[in-house]
């Protein structure tokens, strides 16, 4: 007890002075422990009665608060006879100071129900402890004792109130108190835009800013962090720029927090430049300006920066917490990064770090992205110990992003055997991968028994799964029972329907989407775009490109591919070049579509050309560009330009893809080079469809008919299901070999062995393989009992034979077939004169020359590249 007591304080039987115990400065110095404080307890009773000095009273009963003997200070407070607003006041502020929210509610109500009114401190304490823990009932309740007792245009009271309503989501409520009082607080102010903030309302954070301005208040640094997190939200970067030199003009640069919410403006709008150049001039950084700055570097893909901040944090002894972890995780989600990704594995165990939810889901999803699905497995099974579903959903999505579709859906089967309800996001990251209809409509059963089908995510992945299953009806129902729908479930819808093509019930939705007054993204207008492709529907696309452009949306990259694509589709190159040219970034995608539009419609020079700039601006080559380039090879007949082609998609790794595979058969075969369009075929592991067919056909016109038909045989016996494209490939090598039989065989088999329908194409082959047997009357008799009206395709077969056999009256009526079908095609009159010239009949040639120039009709010049 010595040392609380004066150097010239007489040692003598009688007790000390207990007003001079709670005023000495050694006493002051540092916090009473529970006993030294029950040690003064027990001085001041024997020196005199307790409710004898109230100010004594009530700092002891705070001592035994800062000692956190919360028990002695209530019990003491009910000792004293008559406490004042300071002894009720005293107590609600320490406990909500040691965060005992539920105690400070019990005090108060003790108060109150002892006929004791509260002040405006009082109300004010207790309101800050009903936001601080988010109990707007009982706020509501306090609120009606400050209407009552008057107290509502105090500072601290509406300060307060404007807190509770703003941090327990009733952000307009929190307005209307802030707009009813008149006050110059800057803290009511701060209350009110860090209210906005909070609740996600940043323009009426931003205008409240601007209010606050007009009423010459000078705004503090909780003001600037708030604003600043408001710009950084919106992604306004001038806004922001702005509120940078308010910030310098009140010198409130040096505040940690408001430096940190600078760097994390400059981040989150893109401009990493300036936020490194932010945060070399705080004067001081923590672990979340280090943070924001390393996220910044994570946000533009740049691993390196993020590394080095990293590295030199550590350096200087700053402690990281698990945010710095997550991001420097997302850093490390490259294949380039995996090394160091194994490092930062090693640094979370030994800091104890593994156990945190976000960290984990981060270090198994690192290692999915670094393409280690191996070691992310390994992970959660070291992890899944712990019953947290958020990282089934890591590793369920994790799994389908690596298209595992079996292991993805084995992991959900296995979440729900181990008695852990499988949530919307493992639910939809599950769906994305199912192919298997009858998979998918039990994992449906499932959200539909668990009450997840209402969930937008999961509602859009579920109609998705039905749409990519060819079960466009079922998908489209599910779309319709959707209680909430977003743009990117409208916009998946679309874009199934455009897919399919059906292209019509795109546009229908699309208007469906307008009228529902929800706002296309770049990404909705893509997918109708798509739907205008496939309809070749110039007009219409005409329409979307307009509408963007009049809503704002344009400089999308992925928006400016799909015109490009949509202009190339519908042959209207100048319009593609046009938006390609005006693109500020051109990507992998329009430039594709570019030349695959250009080698499409016949322009093979510029095709060529901007394949060249390509390879010249470093842009990656994909399959599609490489088969369209082929095309134009196989086009001019070039086989030199095809070999060269052949040896780049050798090089960088796409010959063993089956379009390209494809289209190097094709291109060898048309410059006359079958045996290397073999020697490619047969390096192929599994040819597709496609490929089967187009080694069929690169044989059949080749005159190679046996050789056609025994990959044909191949094709089966690999079970390989033939289309109408194949049979085609299949007639036209009967046709070239004379093989009547095979070739009446092979229709009948696509009728009765795959039910495929004949068309024009199939019968315009029979009627070819007859006709170049000598068989006419045959193939005239054929025409007759096809199942489908004949069209000019057919009679211009027949035409074309009988120029060659000299069978005049059977010719005279396949040509006047050809002239009724299509009157306005100079082919047809072309045919038809040759056929008159070769049976010597010129009368006829002239009137046809007459007929031409009666109806307008002009034969197209020929030319040769030779």
């Amino acid at each position: 007890m010595k040392r609380f007591f004066n150097a010239d304080m007489k040692r003598t039987s009688l007790p000390p002075n207990p007003f001079h115990l709670f005023n000495h400065p050694t006493l002051n110095r540092k916090p009473t422990t529970v006993t030294e404080t029950r040690t003064i307890h027990a001085h001041i009773i024997k020196a005199l009665p307790l409710h004898s000095d109230l100010f004594i009273a009530n700092s002891l009963a705070d001592s035994y608060c800062k000692s956190g003997a919360m028990d002695d200070a209530l019990l003491l407070l009910d000792e004293i006879p008559h406490p004042n607003h300071i002894s009720w006041n005293l107590m609600i502020s320490r406990f909500i100071q040691r965060l005992q929210y539920d105690g400070s509610f019990r005090i108060f109500r003790r108060m109150h129900s002892n006929g004791f009114e509260p002040n405006q401190v009082t109300c004010g304490s207790i309101l800050s402890a009903c936001a601080a823990s988010q109990s707007l009932h009982f706020g509501k309740q306090v609120f009606s004792l400050v209407m009552k007792n008057g107290f509502f245009s105090d500072g601290y009271v509406s300060t307060a109130l404007v807190d509770l309503f703003a941090k327990s989501a009733s952000f307009g409520d929190a307005l209307r108190v802030f707009s009813e009082v008149s006050n110059q607080n800057v803290v009511c102010w701060n209350a009110a835009i860090a209210g906005g903030v909070r609740n996600k309302d940043n323009w009426a954070a931003l205008h409240l800013f601007c209010q606050m301005i007009d009423e010459n208040l000078m705004p503090n640094g909780f003001t600037f962090s708030s604003v600043l997190t408001a710009c950084a939200a919106l992604r306004e970067l001038e806004v922001g720029r702005g509120i940078h030199g308010w910030v310098i003009k009140c010198g409130a640069g040096d505040d940690i927090f408001v430096g940190t919410s600078i760097v994390d403006l400059y981040a989150k709008c893109g401009d990493v430049n300036e936020a490194a150049r932010a945060f070399s001039m705080m004067p001081e950084h923590n672990v979340v300006s280090w943070t924001a700055i390393i996220s910044s570097f994570v946000q533009m893909a740049d691993s390196v920066n993020a590394l080095k901040f990293f590295k030199q944090m550590k350096e200087i002894g700053t402690d990281m917490n698990e945010f710095t972890i997550t991001s420097m995780l997302t850093a490390c989600a490259k294949p380039v990064m995996a090394y160091v990704g194994i490092q930062m594995h090693c640094l979370i165990l030994k800091s104890g770090f593994l156990m945190d939810c976000a960290v984990k889901d981060s270090l198994i999803n690192m290692y999915v992205r670094t393409g280690e699905v191996g070691l992310s497995e390994k992970v959660f099974d070291e992890i899944r110990c712990v019953k947290d579903v958020s990282t089934w959903a890591v590793m369920i999505s994790g799994l389908a992003q690596s298209e595992d579709s079996t292991r993805s859906v084995e992991l959900f089967k296995r979440m729900a055997r181990e008695g852990l309800r499988p949530d919307k996001f493992c639910s939809s990251s599950v769906l994305s991968v199912i192919g298997c209809l009858a998979l998918g409509k039990q994992i449906h059963s499932y959200v539909l028994k668990a009450g997840l089908v209402v969930d937008v995510s999961v509602a859009s992945a579920l109609f998705t799964m039905y749409s990519k299953c060819d079960n466009l009806d079922d998908a489209y129902e599910v779309f319709k029972q959707m209680p909430e729908k977003d743009t990117v479930s409208w916009t998946s819808m679309i874009a199934g329907f455009a897919e399919h093509g059906n292209a019509d019930q795109a546009f229908c939705l699309f208007r469906e989407m307008i009228f529902e007054q929800i706002r296309p993204d770049y990404m909705t207008l893509s997918a109708i775009l798509m739907a205008c492709s496939v309809l070749r529907s110039l007009q219409k696309g005409k329409e979307i490109h307009g509408y963007a452009l009049r809503v704002g949306i344009g400089p999308e990259t992925l928006l400016c591919g799909a015109l490009v694509n949509m202009y190339s589709k519908c042959r209207t190159l100048v319009s593609a070049r046009r938006v390609f040219d005006a693109m500020p970034q051109k990507d992998q995608i329009s430039w594709s579509s570019l030349v695959s539009g250009y080698a499409q419609n016949g322009y093979i020079e510029d095709a060529l050309l901007q394949f060249r700039q390509m390879l010249i601006y470093g842009m990656e080559i994909d399959c599609f560009t490489i088969s369209s380039v082929l095309g134009v090879s196989a086009t001019l007949t070039r086989a030199g330009l095809g070999k060269q082609l052949h040896a780049y998609s050798v090089k960088i790794g796409l010959d063993s893809d089956l379009s390209v595979s494809s289209s190097l058969i094709a291109m060898y075969s048309k410059c006359g080079s079958i045996d290397d369009s073999r020697r490619v075929f047969d390096q192929i592991e599994r040819p597709d469809l496609v490929t089967w067919t187009t080694m069929i056909d690169g044989y059949a016109q080749h005159g190679q008919g046996v050789e056609a038909l025994k990959i044909y045989e191949m094709m089966r016996e690999e079970g390989i299901q033939p289309d109408s494209v194949t049979f085609v490939a299949v007639l036209s090598a009967c046709s070239h070999n004379g093989l009547v039989e095979e070739g009446y065989l092979y229709l009948n088999s696509m009728v009765k062995n795959y039910g495929i329908a004949p068309e024009a194409c199939h019968y315009a082959c029979m009627v070819d393989l007859l006709s170049r047997s000598g068989r006419l009357e045959e193939a005239a008799s054929f025409i007759d009992k096809m199942s489908i009206k004949p069209d000019a395709l057919v009679w211009g077969t027949l035409l074309g034979a009988c120029r060659v056999h000299g069978n005049v009256e059977l010719g005279k009526l396949a040509a006047e077939k050809v002239l009724e079908l299509e009157p306005c095609d100079p082919g047809a009159y072309v045919l038809l004169s040759n056929f008159y010239a070769e049976v010597g009949d010129w009368e006829e040639v002239l009137k046809i020359r007459s007929l031409m120039k009666g109806v307008g009709v002009r034969k197209e010049p020929g030319w040769s590249f030779v």
